[in-house]
C-alpha cells in the first residue's frame, strides 16, 4: 500500500492553500527523506503568493499546484545509497538553495553563483530554475520532502527544531557579515535592526565579536528590548524618522564612523535611508545590502571612489554557513532563546500566513509543524 502524508498546496496566486493526501516521495541515491518537524513562515510569503508575478515577473516561481515552504527542519527518514554522512534519526535543518553542480559557478565551489540557482520552496533566480523547481518540487509545507545530502544542516540537541527553521533569515545576515569581514573591533550600523532580518545580524555580530552595533528602526516599543541583548551601550539605536542617519552615526562614534553597514530594510522601504547610511562609513568601509529596496539607488559613485567604499549584495548562505551556525548555538557563542515562537499545524497554515503581518517584529517566529 502507497504510505500517504498531508500537504499544502497551492492552485493560484492569492489563493488560499488547499490541504491535500498525497504519496510520500521516493528518493534518489544522493537524497535523504525528511520527516518535516518544522518549517518556517517568511515575512513576505504572503507578497510572494499574492503580488509576485505582478511586482518580481523576471524571478520565476514553481509550475502551480506547488507546494511551497522555504526553511524546513525536521529528521532524517530514509537515506539513499550514495548517501555518506547522515543516517537516520539525524536531526537536520535543510537549506532550500539548490544549485545544478555543472556550471562554472558550481565547479569552481561558488553554488551562489549557480547558472540555475532556486530557492526549492519559493521562487527562482534564473532562466534554468524551472528546471531545477521540476527537480525539486517538494516545499516544507508537507510532511515528507526529499532534501540532496549537499542540503542538509546537522543540528545540536539544544537547537530547537522551531529555532532552526529560523536559519533561512539568520544565515543571509550571517553571510553578510562574513562577507564584510565583522570581528572582534568591528563597528556595525544595521537599517531595520529591530525586524527578521535586523534582529538575526544583531545576534549574529555579538556573537562574532563586534565591538559597537549601531541600528535604525521606526518601531520605539521594541528598541529596549533589542538594547537589552547586550551589555548596556553596546547596542545604540536611530529612530529613523528623527534626522540624519549619518549624522548621528557620527555623533555615537566620535566622528569616526562605522566600518561596516547591513541594509535590511525591505522592498516596500523608499532609498533614502540607505544612502543616508552609506555616508555613515568612514574610508574603506563596506555596506550590504540583503532586505532588498527596490528601484534605482541614486549612488555618488565619485565620493565611493574616493573613499574606497564597497557597496555589494548578499544573497542566502551555503550550507557550510549553516552548521557554522548551528555550531555556535552548540557552544553557546550564538544566543537565540530571545524568538518568541507561534506555532501552526499544517491545517492552519493560511491563518498563519495571513497572520504573520502582527508579528512582534523580529522576535516573533512564526513556523508551521505538519
Amino acid at each position: 500500500m502507497t504510505k500517504m502524508m498531508r500537504a499544502a498546496r497551492m492552485y493560484e496566486c492569492g489563493k488560499p492553500m488547499e490541504l491535500e493526501n498525497l504519496p510520500v516521495p521516493s528518493i534518489r541515491p544522493t537524497e535523504v527523506l525528511v520527516r518535516v518537524k518544522a518549517c518556517g513562515i517568511v515575512p513576505n510569503l504572503h507578497n510572494i503568493l499574492t503580488n509576485w508575478t505582478t511586482w518580481f515577473p523576471h524571478l520565476p516561481l514553481p509550475k502551480l499546484p506547488a507546494i511551497f515552504g522555504l526553511d524546513p527542519t525536521g529528521v532524517v527518514e530514509e537515506v539513499g545509497e550514495q548517501v555518506y554522512d547522515f543516517k537516520p534519526g539525524d536531526r537536520v535543518y535543510v537549506n532550500p538553495a539548490r544549485h545544478c553542480g555543472s556550471c562554472r559557478a558550481c565547479r569552481a565551489g561558488n553554488t551562489t553563483g549557480c547558472s540555475a540557482y532556486t530557492f526549492n520552496g519559493y521562487f527562482g533566480f534564473t532562466a534554468r530554475s524551472p528546471q531545477m523547481f521540476e527537480h525539486y518540487p517538494y516545499g516544507g509545507l508537507c510532511e515528507y520532502m526529499p532534501a540532496p545530502q549537499y542540503s542538509l544542516v546537522k543540528l545540536p540537541d539544544n537547537m530547537s527544531f522551531e529555532t532552526a527553521a529560523r536559519l533561512g533569515y539568520l544565515g543571509t545576515a550571517y553571510r553578510a557579515l562574513k562577507k564584510a569581514n565583522v570581528g572582534p573591533g568591528s563597528t556595525v550600523l544595521i537599517n531595520g535592526i529591530s525586524g527578521t532580518l535586523g534582529l538575526g545580524a544583531v545576534a549574529l555580530a555579538l556573537a562574532m565579536g563586534a565591538r559597537k552595533i549601531l541600528g535604525t528602526a521606526r518601531n520605539e516599543a521594541l528598541f529596549q528590548r533589542v538594547k537589552d541583548l547586550a551589555a548596556p551601550g553596546r547596542i545604540e539605536i536611530h529612530n529613523l524618522g528623527n534626522g540624519s542617519i549619518a549624522q548621528w552615526t557620527k555623533e555615537v562614534t566620535h566622528g569616526e564612523g562605522v566600518d561596516v553597514v547591513i541594509d535590511a530594510l525591505g522592498p516596500g522601504a523608499t532609498f533614502e535611508p540607505l544612502v543616508d547610511a552609506l555616508r555613515s562609513l568612514h574610508r574603506s568601509g563596506h555596506l550590504v545590502n540583503i532586505g532588498a529596496v527596490a528601484g534605482d539607488v541614486p549612488l555618488d559613485l565619485h565620493w565611493i571612489m574616493d573613499n574606497d567604499i564597497n557597496v555589494s549584495g548578499s544573497a542566502w548562505f551555503t550550507t557550510g554557513q549553516g552548521q557554522e551556525m548551528a555550531d555556535m548555538v552548540e557552544s553557546g557563542v550564538l544566543d537565540l532563546s530571545f524568538f518568541e515562537h507561534n506555532v501552526f499545524p499544517l491545517e492552519q497554515v493560511n491563518q498563519a500566513i495571513s497572520g504573520i503581518e502582527n508579528r512582534n517584529g523580529g522576535f516573533s517566529n512564526y513556523v508551521i509543524a505538519p
